[in-house]
């Protein structure tokens, strides 16, 4: 284990319209998990390859029948769908559970060490956990891509007015909040590298996914309900 270059255990002092301030550095926590890159440098990639297509992979394998029963089934899912969208008000946000920036510095800074006294004792294989989720959540343009693949209910525009696009597009912002909640908590923690997260993020994104249930509609549904 190493602890984060990044923290250290001094005090900064500056001058802001004449008055002096004292901005305290939190000291490292007992340990941080670091996920490093394998040891084998020789080759340097800008972007990471995408995963290799499956060879009888078809990308419009819905028959035009079938497209013909999901379009039909437009007002349905408006009426018994959608609805069970709960509105933005009513949703809980990351922000609901993390130190709140509006404070005095003062209290903002006891409230995030309070979060690390609290996260310190943690095993390191709880971090490992909350690593995995939140690159899973972070994923989330690719699963939007995804399932904008699919025929019969993809987003035609990006801003369709489709109950099954507006669902997806609500879906996403609704996942969004888990990996926005994950990321803050454990930058806050002070136990992870989150450099190493970040680009690992990065190459994910950037790789794309290969869907193993080609173009069926219900297959992804299941495995986005999953999620």
């Amino acid at each position: 284990m190493q602890v984060s270059h990044f923290l250290s255990g001094h005090q900064l002092s500056c001058t802001t319209h004449g008055q002096k301030m004292i901005l305290h550095r939190f000291s490292p926590p007992s340990s941080t998990v670091r996920f490093r890159p394998p040891s084998d440098r020789s080759i340097t990639v800008a972007v990471a390859a995408p995963p290799q297509l499956l060879k009888h992979q078809k990308t419009h394998s819905m028959p035009s029948e079938k497209i013909e029963i999901f379009k039909s089934l437009d007002n349905w899912a408006t009426q018994n769908v959608l609805p069970l969208l709960k509105p933005v008000d009513q949703c809980w946000q990351p922000q609901n559970f993390l130190p709140d920036p509006s404070l005095t510095f003062s209290d903002f800074t006891d409230q995030v060490r309070a979060l690390r006294d609290r996260t310190d004792g943690l095993p390191d294989e709880y971090f490992v956990v909350l690593v995995g989720d939140m690159i899973t959540e972070d994923a989330l343009p690719t699963y939007q891509t995804m399932i904008n693949t699919l025929d019969g209910v993809r987003d035609e525009t990006g801003a369709s007015l489709s109950p099954w696009a507006t669902w997806t597009r609500a879906w996403t912002a609704e996942e969004n909040r888990h990996g926005d909640l994950l990321r803050s908590y454990l930058y806050l923690s002070g136990r992870v590298d989150m450099l190493m997260i970040e680009k690992t993020v990065q190459y994910l994104i950037g790789s794309g996914m290969v869907s193993y249930h080609s173009n069926c509609i219900c297959k992804i549904f299941l495995f986005r309900m999953q999620l």
